[in-house]
């Protein structure tokens, strides 16, 4: 069985209002998959009549506020088989699901795979304002299909594996990550949770599926929009989604034992982020500022780590 999954918190009703269209006019039958909106502490509580008309669609409430808790509470709830993870401002191509069903039907070592998220930006785009800068869920590696697998003689995490957005996973290697993070508060904290901008969790489920022996892959037919508010550009957004996003990148990789940056100590965080200030030239322009803010995450990351000798 295929099952949507779509978490949210205080949905905005016109970005929801899109994404439900876009599964509303999916080639898949209704009949060959369910949907499962999960209300993650939304205030107001969301109304069943969001999911009215789908004939297998349930309103599922998480009490517990963070996507973490969202996708266990998901993964509990759906049937066993394949979970296509659709954020509330993803808006999928109408061949999604059809071409999700297929590829997990002909590759059964599959785990999890994702494709092109393209950004829709719904207001006006700063000049400054290149891709890539802070990670907004939005990328594209192109038209050939990439497919990944665990190297134990050289662990690392691949640059293509998926992304949260549009993630179709199967609910048998998800389980994997749910019983190691049920017990571990580090990696229960991974994942937005209301106004903050921790991440990482999608980092967490794929190296915990490629050390399971599970394939990842990067397929060009799994396109979706992702409709990006103009405020998710701004300066300051950039800048704190950049930090954070470093920072928690860096924990994910420690947890999975990988460790491309040494540990440094706290006190250090100050003068190395000074040097760096000099360095990308922040001064020059915002740019500058929101790579410069990365690598001060990356700084307050590598000093959360333990020493080497303690491990």
């Amino acid at each position: 069985m295929l099952s949507v999954v779509l978490p949210t918190h205080n949905p905005n009703p016109e970005r929801l209002e899109r994404t439900l269209e876009g599964l509303r006019v999916q080639t898949l039958a209704t009949a060959e998959w369910e949907m499962l909106l999960v209300d993650n502490a939304s205030d107001p509580e969301l109304s069943a009549q969001w999911v009215s008309w789908h004939p297998r669609g349930r309103l599922v409430r998480e009490q517990r506020l963070g996507l973490t808790h969202a996708r266990l509470r998901g993964l509990a709830e759906a049937a066993p088989g394949v979970i296509a993870w659709v954020d509330d401002d993803n808006v999928l191509a109408p061949t999604y699901l059809e071409e999700v069903r297929d590829v997990c039907a002909a590759h059964p070592r599959l785990g999890a795979a994702g494709g092109p998220a393209i950004a829709e930006v719904q207001g006006s785009v700063p000049a400054w304002f290149v891709p890539d800068l802070a990670p907004i869920g939005c990328r594209d590696h192109g038209d050939q299909p990439l497919w990944m697998e665990w190297n134990p003689a050289a662990p690392a995490y691949p640059a293509a594996a998926p992304i949260g957005a549009g993630l179709a996973i199967r609910t048998e290697a998800m389980a994997v990550w749910a019983e190691q993070v049920k017990g571990d508060p580090r990696r229960l904290a991974l994942g937005r949770s209301g106004q903050a901008l921790s991440s990482g969790e999608d980092n967490d489920i794929c190296l915990t599926l490629l050390r399971a022996g599970w394939q990842l892959a990067y397929l060009p037919q799994l396109r979706l929009t992702h409709l990006i508010p103009s405020k998710r550009l701004e300066l300051d957004y950039q800048r704190r989604l950049a930090e954070a996003s470093f920072r928690d990148f860096v924990r994910v990789l420690d947890l999975h034992g990988l460790r491309p940056w040494p540990a440094i100590p706290v006190w250090s965080v100050p003068l190395r982020s000074l040097r760096a200030w000099f360095r990308y030239r922040v001064w020059r322009s915002p740019e500058r500022q929101v790579r410069w803010r990365g690598a001060v995450g990356q700084f307050r990351g590598r000093a959360l780590l333990e020493p080497t000798e303690a491990r």
